[in-house]
């Protein structure tokens, strides 16, 4: 009965978690689903946004990657770092030529949400803008 049991319980853990997309079009492990990711729209162009994000990550963590993904065209650009030991995606895309979208998200190691940290480095972009 307690093999049973045990048995059950390991298919619920291993049907419960699985990998989200990331803003940044990479995948990630995620145990938490819903509402992970805050975007802002600046009227700047996407290098300033792509810029304030980058000074951001150097701000507040290590940066991982910096790229721009191969099945898009040259208005977005996409982040992967390490902040307070999480893992941070953000993707920064041109939705005209006056408007740039910045989206954030963050992941802890064991597949959680962080929107605190989310909304924390969206805001820290914003205010790297105005300086």
């Amino acid at each position: 009965m307690k093999t049973i049991l045990s048995a059950v319980l390991a298919a619920v853990v291993v049907i419960s978690t699985g990998c989200v997309k990331t803003v940044s079009d990479s995948n990630a492990f995620a145990t938490t689903w819903g509402k992970d990711t805050v975007a802002g729209r600046y009227q700047r162009s996407l290098d300033q946004v792509y810029q304030a994000s980058l000074a951001v990550i150097q701000l507040n963590g290590v940066l991982i990657k910096e790229y721009i993904p191969h099945d898009n065209t040259n208005a977005v650009r996409a982040l992967e770092a390490k902040v307070n030991q999480r893992n941070v995606y953000i993707s920064v895309e041109s939705v005209d030529p006056k408007t740039t979208q910045v989206s954030v998200q963050a992941r802890t190691k064991w597949g959680t949400r962080d929107l605190d940290l989310v909304h924390e480095l969206e805001k820290q972009v914003a205010l790297q803008l105005v300086r």
